[in-house]
């Protein structure tokens, strides 16, 4: 028998899409599925619509307080025993060979490890045209993890071994679930990567846009991120908190690199010689916020 998959989907007030992503989901090729859905306090139809999926028997639902989506996600994460976990975000669209690809890939795999499989994304629009692909990802490493997550959650699922890692430790500070499961199991473990766009990823109008922008206003975009949300601060706290619950578990050398980054000011992590981002343009940005301490 083919093994289980648990879809994990946390939804908060996303009546206009949810019934495509959730049909995306429930046609999978694929068919030793689970979906568990945990609604974070909406207050539109969202929840009407859940219920009417889970009278068919069609996912198993949780409607809890809003906790925001990554305390949700990992909520979810402890509500069911399977052999491997994708995440669905509510607006997206799933190919139909999506979680058959992962499978296939992961099962060639030592099952021991905390394993991680990743796909490549197609960007649509509010309507569903498509307007592009995600770059294709080369740095898969410990130290592109520390600043750059290369795994979206939509994209992602992980084995059993990941998962048992991932709860045994705290993950108050983490900055992104998804993020936070790069980190551990490109740490312990291993991440594949696949080019297949196998979810269609809905880019709102109102979210701005950076693949959609020219480099002026993609460096607009990063000030804004550094000045105006705490991006890197956050990235930082995620950085000290993945080493204070899993330093005990790191290599050496590990542990070299990701003092660079919880210690003063410290030069070798700017001339350190392997590349951190996955572009030129990224690592060079990456660098300069190093001389300025920003990270």
């Amino acid at each position: 028998m083919d093994k289980k998959v648990a879809i994990l989907l946390s939804t908060y007030n996303g009546e206009k899409y949810i019934k495509e992503q959730i049909d995306s989901i429930l046609n999978q090729t694929y068919s030793n599925i689970q979906l568990i859905v945990r609604d974070d306090g909406s207050c539109d139809n969202t929840i009407s619509i859940l219920k009417q999926y889970e009278a068919k028997k069609k996912l198993i639902l949780y409607v809890g307080k809003n906790k925001g989506f990554v305390n949700s996600f990992f909520e979810l994460l402890k509500k069911e025993d399977s052999n491997y976990y994708a995440f669905a975000d509510q607006d997206d669209i799933w190919k139909q060979d999506k979680i058959e690809r992962a499978i296939e890939a992961l099962e060639k795999e030592n099952p021991n490890i905390p394993l991680l499989y990743c796909s490549n994304y197609a960007i649509c629009d509010n309507n569903g045209n498509i307007k592009g692909k995600h770059r294709r990802v080369k740095n898969i490493s410990f130290e592109n993890s520390l600043v750059e997550c290369i795994a979206p959650g939509m994209t992602m699922v992980i084995n059993k071994k990941a998962s048992e890692l991932i709860l045994s430790k705290k993950y108050d500070e983490c900055y992104y679930h998804d993020w936070w499961m790069y980190m551990v199991c490109v740490s312990f473990g291993k991440v594949i990567y696949d080019n297949y766009e196998s979810v269609i990823y809905r880019r709102h109008n109102n979210v701005e846009t950076k693949k959609e922008q020219n480099w002026f206003k993609i460096q607009i975009w990063r000030v804004k991120q550094i000045f105006s949300n705490n991006y890197f601060k956050k990235v930082k706290k995620q950085i000290k908190s993945f080493y204070n619950e899993y330093e005990e578990q790191l290599q050496d050398e590990q542990i070299k690199i990701i003092k660079l980054f919880i210690l003063p000011w410290n030069i070798k992590k700017i001339v350190y010689l392997k590349p951190y981002r996955n572009s030129i343009i990224d690592e060079i940005f990456i660098r300069l916020l190093f001389i300025v301490n920003i990270i």
